[in-house]
């Protein structure tokens, strides 16, 4: 686990995304090892929310701190299941080479980083859990802290797809020779610079063309802008059909609530509650 760790610790540096890590078009990052972690940050994290109900004194704080420890790293890791076909589609529609297999190792990472930076914030959580007996506003911190680490992790997932695009779209430039052989007895009368030429590939050097290469990041940007809205919503009714995560004391305890109403309602009755 040890090594887990330290390649988390290099993900969440960046150096996992440097240019010179990703010339090979693909990340080269243990996925299962980091998934691992993924599921254990995220229930640290869900132990940090349990504590809300330890300090309300309810007889059914355990059973809920259970469920919540379970349900955090199952909410990441189903709307990864549900939102990873329209990812790799979206990537494919703006022309992007890499293999369904390389996205889905983005996202597994990406994952990896959010729960990283939701564990990361869990003391504060617990901190208020302790401090304060007003359910609403501790719905609504948990909401803020969910946000935050998902809108870190897809700034990283954009950074590291468009990395790889560009990466995978580099063609690969034959060298240069460095010695020119007489082939009659005027070779030494050639212009050297004339047989560079002749073996230089038509067309500007490099990975791509700068307008290409340009007009595919806008492109990039533009669909996973798209994506993103379409995680946040798949995300946040997912949260909404897997509670209750912090357990309201005035109701009783249960695994899973009706299917009713939906996420964005309930946001908005909790912030009525909170000021009303």
């Amino acid at each position: 686990m040890l090594i887990w760790l330290k390649h988390l610790d290099r993900v969440i540096r960046g150096e996992a995304i440097r240019p010179s890590a990703l010339r090979s078009g693909d990340l080269e990052q243990p996925v299962g090892g980091l998934a691992v972690i993924g599921i254990l940050l995220g229930a640290l994290y869900g132990l940090c929310m349990g504590v809300f109900g330890l300090f309300q004194h309810s007889h059914t704080a355990l059973l809920q701190m259970i469920s919540t420890i379970v349900k955090v790293p199952v909410l990441f890791f189903m709307t990864l299941a549900v939102t990873f076909p329209s990812l790799y589609v979206f990537n494919a529609l703006v022309g992007s080479r890499l293999s369904m297999l390389s996205v889905l190792r983005v996202l597994v990472i990406s994952l990896a980083v959010m729960l990283t930076v939701l564990a990361s914030l869990g003391p504060i959580v617990a901190f208020f859990s302790a401090s304060t007996t007003s359910y609403p506003f501790m719905l609504l911190l948990n909401v803020l802290v969910f946000t935050i680490a998902g809108l870190l992790g897809l700034r990283y997932m954009r950074v590291t797809l468009q990395r790889l695009t560009a990466a995978v779209a580099m063609p690969v430039v034959p060298p240069l020779p460095t010695e020119f052989p007489a082939t009659d007895q005027f070779a030494d009368a050639v212009d050297p610079m004339a047989t560079v030429e002749s073996v230089r590939p038509a067309g500007p050097v490099g990975p791509l063309q700068p307008t290409v290469q340009l007009r595919q990041n806008r492109d990039v940007q533009r669909v996973f802008q798209i994506w993103m809205v379409v995680f946040g919503l798949v995300g946040g009714q997912m949260a909404w059909v897997l509670r209750p995560f912090l357990g309201n004391p005035a109701i009783h305890f249960a695994w899973l609530r009706g299917r009713e109403s939906n996420f964005f309602e309930g946001v908005l009755q909790a912030l009525h509650r909170l000021f009303s």
